[in-house]
């Protein structure tokens, strides 16, 4: 039987659950219809790890449960449907034949493979489909392009400033609070000889039924994902998201910017938010993370060094990262300034190594999903970046493998800022370091069988010894590069 045809359809992808995103302005139920697919080719396009998937299709049942309430006619498929085309390309075609809208709406996506794709069968259907803005971020890429426009150089500490003055974050009469824009220098602390102290327990979430169901569903559809199901507890709401938010600001904001930097083996979560996959989902927003933590050091609560450089790591670095990315893509993608071409090593998808560091960053990330900037950047990039991978490989793991990877975050992320394959337009140097950065920043080297001093002989680091392999490598392309020559 055709179902009678809508007015507007209105397409919400996985990353886009947000009630109050534009795609709903002037959404009317009595003629107007929402459109959402689960679809596998969302999970293996890269072998997303199992927390990864599970998150995504829970937030997504989750939200379609609100559009319900709300009384709203919803068109949503599931991954075991019988008939699931597998593609968002071709569960939509199959929807505007049955459907006839008579337009499609969305707001901007955060994908360029999909949102292409998405064009692609519009346009084969002869229908417009108008994307508007994305109300989630503080800007728009017009407002990128413009910074980006006459510069010689795009760095993220200008435009961070810019968003600072023009939202009046952390501003005091037009200048920053404190008489300076960031507090790096007081962030950057390792954890004392005995470890990191009282560290609060992670805002964690026991499965509902929806969730249970997603699990089983996940380990039954995807058993050869990397990744493990057993300790799922993210948020899949909005209600626990800014439940998340609240646990942060309390108990983890005070300790957060003086550590954000520190690693411990065996501690996961530390003192980090663990909102970037809500963020990412568009569960909360950035301005609401922002006021809370603002409010906090306003009451006393948490100190300034620590409050900007929370801020900073949502108004500045997110913004920026997504600017890079849709004024830079597709052509990004293919970046590789440095030629590198080694394959991934395997130890990325089983973690098992006698390298203190990396076995503990992959263990993590295979077990949740997750693992902090530093793990990500100086840890598991730095590795792939010394050892010369291709950026296309290391960039397909980080996509699969963390809870919180959407490309527009997660490509400038990695190519740019981790390996340094766009030959400095996100970063003005390649993050390398040798072992002594992590025996510095952590107590991996204390369990490790490699001594970071060392860079030859059965017990020279290897990050030490691939160290100072990569600067002889590329000293000639290097050389002449701020901060490293």
């Amino acid at each position: 039987m055709t179902a009678m045809p809508v007015r507007h359809l209105v397409l919400v992808l996985g990353d886009q659950l947000d009630l109050e995103s534009s795609a709903f302005d002037g959404f009317d139920a009595t003629c107007d219809a929402v459109w959402m697919a689960e679809v596998r080719e969302e999970s293996t396009h890269v072998p997303s790890h199992k927390a990864r998937i599970a998150l995504f299709l829970s937030a997504m049942r989750h939200f379609a449960e609100s559009l319900r309430e709300r009384g709203w006619s919803l068109h949503y498929r599931r991954l075991d449907d019988d008939d699931n085309a597998g593609s968002l390309a071709a569960e939509l075609a199959h929807s505007i034949v049955r459907l006839r809208p008579e337009r499609l709406i969305m707001s901007a996506p955060g994908d360029w493979r999909v949102l292409q794709s998405l064009r692609q069968i519009v346009s084969t259907h002869q229908l417009e489909l108008e994307i508007r803005d994305d109300r989630h971020f503080l800007t728009t890429i017009r407002d990128f392009s413009a910074h980006a426009a006459g510069r010689k150089q795009l760095r993220q500490e200008y435009f961070y400033r810019e968003l600072r003055r023009r939202f009046d974050i952390l501003m005091d009469n037009g200048k920053p609070v404190g008489g300076q824009w960031n507090y790096d220098q007081e962030n950057r602390s390792a954890f004392p000889a005995e470890g990191p102290r009282d560290v609060p327990a992670p805002c964690r979430f026991e499965p509902d039924a929806i969730t249970r169901e997603v699990i089983a569903l996940v380990e039954r559809e995807f058993p050869d994902h990397p990744g493990s199901l057993t300790s799922f507890a993210w948020p899949s709401t909005r209600a626990q998201a800014l439940q998340c938010l609240e646990d942060f600001i309390t108990n983890r904001l005070p300790s957060f910017g003086r550590y954000q930097d520190a690693m411990w083996q065996g501690q996961v979560w530390l003192y980090h938010s663990h909102l970037s996959c809500a963020l990412n989902l568009k569960l909360i927003r950035p301005l609401e993370v922002v006021d809370a933590a603002q409010q906090a050091w306003r009451d006393g609560k948490a100190s300034l060094a620590s409050t900007e450089g929370f801020i900073r790591q949502v108004i500045g670095w997110r913004e920026y990262v997504r600017g890079i990315y849709w004024t830079q893509m597709p052509g990004y993608l293919e970046r590789n300034a440095l030629n590198a071409k080694a394959r991934l090593p395997a130890v990325y998808w089983h973690g098992k190594t006698s390298m203190a560091c990396l076995a503990d960053a992959v263990s993590s990330t295979l077990e949740h999903g997750y693992a902090h900037h530093i793990q990500r950047l100086m840890v598991t990039g730095l590795y792939a970046l010394l050892y010369g991978v291709d950026p296309r490989e290391i960039h397909g793991w980080y996509l699969a493998m963390y809870v919180d990877a959407v490309e527009w975050v997660e490509l400038p992320n990695t190519l740019g800022m981790s390996q340094y394959a766009d030959g400095g337009l996100m970063a003005s140097k390649p993050y390398v370091a040798s072992g002594k950065y992590i025996a510095r920043m952590s107590n991996y080297c204390k369990a490790c069988p490699y001594d970071p001093a060392m860079s030859v002989g059965a017990k020279a680091c290897p990050m030490t010894t691939l160290y100072w392999d990569f600067l002889i490598r590329h000293e000639v392309k290097l050389g002449d590069t701020p901060r490293l020559a």
